[in-house]
């Protein structure tokens, strides 16, 4: 099994810091206006499922059948960016792609009509966020990569997908109907597909060559085999398809739990997911950041385990309203370290001819496995269980997503056991 990290001196980032910071800011705000878009749907299931007479697996179904799209259409076109270089025009056309069908989604009228068009609309999402990642990592130095990164990943998804959202689209939900909030969900994508096109400038394909295949260690510039030998992708996916379960089990259930088992009102229903979205705001600088500090293994042993609160907190806890706020803030910190094993320890493992194609394989198994399936199984459960099924499974999986998080080789630029190995493949 490769353990080595792939030199890659010759795909050195351009290292313009006002451009970079420029990237990060526009491309996180256009991932969460990405993420507003999924989680559209979680945030008004307390009206769909009533409307549409849904029950707890389609509940599951739905959540998963946009996740397993979202995986499949990702590795696809992230592996044709990273072939063709066209970064950019991927980008924009996912983008408009993704936002028309969010306004498609307040026409549904039936279960099987919703299912084909959040299937479609993970499939126009998928490319969104590793490439996106691709191109941040290809201008981030070393020694903010880690920062960078989680900003990109989990900044603006948080801050609008999972704080502003569920407020405003319950508001708008009480005054117009749950259809009206899809179709306005699709409107700010429209308008970051134009400000990409105009800002973004499409990254420079990496060398090729004998002299680029010698400096990164592969044997090919898209050397697939070589991704699954690496212990550290192999070890990141394994704790995607756990730490993605853990979220969107949340996502998906926890609006429903909130309402149907701990009779909270709506209104409370979305003030406690706009503070999960809060805590993740704060933790997309916070966890990041200190993995460029510490370390990327041992931030994520830490914030993995931190995953157990909310779980735990909601379940059994038996606390109200404002204090489970708090314990939620807390507990759900442990989302900032999505970034660290789905594109910052990927990134770092491996060439930059591959950014894109590495860090969508450990984002696709871990929505085929946490993100498709998961929520089918809870649903399932819930069904024949009680909802507590939920918090069970979400805390189970973060568990084990921590015990894998002990076996990650380190390789933060301050951190790395062996101080002689290169910088791997995005350092100069």
């Amino acid at each position: 099994m490769t353990t080595h990290m792939p030199s890659g001196a010759q795909d050195a980032p351009s290292r313009n810091g006002k451009y970079a910071i420029l990237l990060v800011v526009l491309l996180s705000t256009n991932f969460g206006i990405v993420f507003l878009d999924r989680n559209a749907l979680n945030y008004l299931m307390p009206f769909v499922s009533v409307d549409l007479k849904l029950n707890d697996a389609q509940i599951g179904m739905l959540a998963g059948a946009t996740a397993l799209s979202w995986a499949v259409s990702g590795f696809v076109f992230s592996a044709v960016s990273d072939r063709t270089g066209r970064r950019k025009s991927v980008l924009i056309a996912a983008t408009v792609l993704f936002s028309l069908l969010s306004v498609a989604s307040g026409f549904a009228k039936s279960f099987a009509a919703l299912l084909a068009i959040r299937l479609t609309m993970g499939a126009a999402e998928g490319p969104v966020l590793p490439i996106s990642q691709a191109i941040v990592a290809a201008e981030a130095s070393p020694e903010r990569r880690g920062l960078f990164m989680g900003i990109m990943n989990n900044f603006g998804s948080n801050l609008l997908g999972v704080m502003i959202a569920p407020p405003v689209l319950v508001g708008i939900t009480a005054a117009l109907g749950w259809r009206a909030g899809f179709w306005l969900a699709g409107i700010p994508g429209m308008i970051m597909a134009l400000l990409i096109l105009w800002l973004v400038k499409e990254p420079k394909a990496p060398r090729r060559g004998k002299s680029a295949t010698a400096a990164t260690g592969h044997g090919a510039s898209h050397d697939w085999a070589g991704l699954l030998r690496s212990r550290n992708i192999l070890i990141c996916a394994a704790i995607s398809c756990c730490m993605l379960g853990w979220l969107l089990l949340g996502w998906a259930f926890l609006p429903v739990y909130f309402v149907r088992e701990l009779h909270f009102a709506p209104e409370t229903m979305g003030m406690l997911m706009s503070v999960l979205g809060g805590s993740a705001v704060v933790g997309s600088l916070l966890v990041p950041g200190l993995s460029d500090r510490i370390g990327r293994r041992m931030t994520m042993i830490c914030f993995t385990l931190l995953g157990l609160v909310p779980p735990l907190a909601v379940g059994w806890s038996g606390l109200g309203a404002g204090p489970l706020a708090v314990v939620l803030f807390i507990g759900w910190l442990a989302s900032g370290a999505i970034p660290i094993f789905m594109a910052t320890i990927p990134s770092e493992s491996t060439s930059r001819a591959q950014l894109a194609t590495a860090m969508s394989l450990v984002m696709g198994i871990g929505e085929v496995v946490g993100g498709a399936l998961m929520p089918v199984i809870a649903g399932a459960l819930a069904d024949r269980h009680g909802l507590i099924a939920v918090p069970v499974v979400q805390a189970g999986l973060t568990a084990l997503a921590a015990i894998l998080s002990l076996f990650l080789i380190e390789t933060a630029p301050l951190h790395r056991s062996d101080p002689a190995m290169a910088e791997p493949g995005l350092a100069a």
